[in-house]
């Protein structure tokens, strides 16, 4: 193993345990006949959402499952071109 492998290794886990983390700070979403009955599906928030921790959190995973998933497509071709 060269020092670019070991280097790739350790950055694929941590942005995996940078994935783990922001999943595990989001909230549920509950829905069903509970949601409905509180009324949590038309609430004055929820048309804010852009603005909310959740939201944030929601983008940050997006940008770093495609990190991940970049990544892992790379070591995948290093690991091919040996």
């Amino acid at each position: 193993m060269n020092a670019w492998e070991i280097i790739l290794g350790i950055v694929i886990i941590l942005v995996s345990l940078i994935i783990i983390a922001v999943i595990l700070f989001q909230q549920g979403h509950r829905s069903g006949i509970n949601g409905a009955i509180s009324g949590g599906a038309d609430t004055f928030l929820s048309k804010n959402k852009a603005r909310t921790f959740d939201a944030t959190l929601a983008r940050v995973t997006k940008y770093v499952a495609i990190l991940f998933f970049v990544l892992a497509l790379l070591a995948n071709v290093i690991a091919l071109r040996k």
